[in-house]
């Protein structure tokens, strides 16, 4: 059997994906790993900035708040302007709104459209 080492973002890929399909209520803050990988593939967003907030990160552009990074999942917020991407929505807490769960995360230009579509629909 052929083994060969892993990237730290596949290794967080692989950690996030085997949350995502483990079954099990999610309760568990994100990771800064993570953060820093999607900070990452944010890169050409306009002018992203990132707080964090009780074990979680909320996502700015521009200064407008339009989503987050919630047990390790990158969410938005739901309006018109992002219905064209046709994401499932998801509980970012207990008691919270839906959002928009982006599974795309490795399209960076993707991501910049979801996110300049998000914010337009915020302002």
């Amino acid at each position: 059997r052929l083994v060969w080492p892993m990237s730290k973002w596949e290794s967080i890929a692989l950690k996030f994906f085997q949350h995502l399909n483990d079954g099990r209520k999610r309760n568990m803050a994100s990771t800064k790993e993570y953060r820093d990988f999607i900070l990452e593939q944010l890169s050409e967003a306009p002018n992203i900035t990132c707080r964090p907030m009780m074990g979680e990160f909320l996502l700015y552009s521009n200064n407008v708040l339009f989503g987050g990074i919630y047990d390790d999942r990158l969410l938005v917020k739901i309006v018109p302007e992002n219905e064209q991407y046709k994401m499932a929505e998801e509980i970012p807490y207990n008691g919270a709104k839906p959002m928009y769960l982006v599974e795309d995360i490795d399209d960076k230009e993707k991501l910049a459209e979801i996110v300049k579509a998000t914010v337009k629909g915020l302002k």
